[in-house]
């Protein structure tokens, strides 16, 4: 799911280390509730959980200021900002897709480079090599101003964070904000990539177990993608959907099959009646029927996979825009979704058609059961 894969890109990881004050106001990203000295801890944690990468980040809102010749405000606007280990993590880049997405200049070389999305820079005439002002607040509520030159323009994909956003590296804006060597949010993934809640849940229980206290809010609480926001629900849904989908695809299938079934039967009636005469059983000729369909399922599930994985494989390579339909969303679903063909996919998308055609063979046969031997025997003769 596109929206699932670009919301722990960008905000939830697959998993997600706060304090326990900051969890209760996680929408709002409240910064200065923020771990504190997690150094160490984060070196500990990362020796008890070898399994998972540990990414420390801080999101923040700022005033982005820009200024005229003259050193004036020519301009100012409201900006989203994401200070990320831009300098010292290939994986954080990469993860952000921020190579992939690079349109106009480069990646930040130094801690006073920033990124700005493509969108808002234009918006508001900015060039590569201008300088800007963020201004913001301290951890402690000082007001706070730091320049910043802008190395590159990038679109992030994702319609909501290209209106307006900008990434940092995370020790200019522990500078600027005062926050050294804490974070507001440290975001886990598994290093093969995959969200995977029973795992996610074991890991969430033991770390709460052994390092959470819920008499300090200040103490470390660890939250599965699913319990942040409104992602456990929606997770919940895409699955009984799937699984609602299917059922409802082969039932609807199976009764347009079972009506071609009937056709089909009455056409053979002369054929069954026949078969009856030289001395097959009614069991037979519906087993016989049953066979057929088999094969049949089986052909046709393998041509249809082969032209579906034909499908796949192009979407996969060009991709689909979908931007017209994010232009009024929120939701961090990316503008161009690609397709993914998987085994799980191929099995997913084969056993339906085979199951609507024999289940619509084995409805239809049964036909042959309620009909009179003598019946089909006359209809033989005509």
């Amino acid at each position: 799911m596109s929206y699932i894969q670009q919301t722990s890109r960008f905000n939830s990881g697959h998993m997600k280390v706060v304090s326990r004050a900051y969890a209760e106001m996680l929408d709002i990203k409240p910064y200065d509730l923020a771990l504190l000295d997690v150094s160490e801890d984060l070196y500990e944690w990362k020796e008890q959980y070898p399994q998972l990468d540990w990414v420390e980040r801080i999101n923040f809102g700022a005033l982005l200021d820009v200024p005229d010749n003259d050193g004036n405000t020519k301009i100012q606007s409201e900006i989203v900002g994401f200070a990320i280990d831009l300098l010292g993590s290939e994986e954080e880049i990469n993860r952000m897709q921020l190579k992939n997405g690079l349109k106009r200049g480069k990646l930040p070389q130094d801690a006073s480079e920033i990124l700005i999305s493509l969108a808002a820079a234009e918006k508001m005439e900015l060039k590569v090599g201008d300088k800007v002002t963020l201004m913001g607040a301290t951890v402690f509520g000082a007001m706070s101003m730091r320049n910043f030159q802008i190395s590159g323009m990038v679109e992030f994909g994702v319609l909501s964070l290209d209106r307006g956003a900008i990434v940092a590296d995370l020790s200019a804006i522990r500078e600027m904000l005062d926050m050294q060597d804490a974070a507001g949010e440290i975001l886990c993934f598994f290093k093969d990539g995959e969200y995977n809640l029973r795992d996610a849940t074991k890991i969430a229980n033991h770390f709460n177990g052994k390092y959470s206290n819920k008499e300090e809010e200040f103490s470390p609480q660890m939250l599965r993608l699913n319990d942040q926001g409104n992602l456990g629900p929606i997770l919940r849904m895409f699955d009984y959907s799937l699984v609602w989908m299917s059922l409802g695809f082969i039932m609807v299938m199976a009764i347009v099959l079972w009506n071609a079934g009937l056709l089909n039967g009455i056409r053979r009636y002369g054929e069954f009646g026949l078969r009856l005469a030289i001395g097959e059983s009614k069991r037979m000729v519906y087993t016989s029927l049953l066979s057929e369909a088999l094969i049949v399922g089986i052909a046709g599930g393998v041509l249809g996979v082969i032209i579906g994985s034909g499908i796949s494989i192009y979407f996969n390579i060009h991709g689909m825009d979908m931007s017209v339909y994010n232009r009024s969303s929120n939701m961090m679903t990316e503008n161009i979704l690609y397709t993914s063909l998987t085994v799980k996919a191929i099995i997913a998308s084969f056993i339906p058609g085979l199951v609507s055609t024999f289940l619509g063979a084995a409805l239809a046969g049964i036909a042959i059961f309620k009909r009179e031997t003598s019946q089909l025997f006359k209809e033989l003769e005509t």
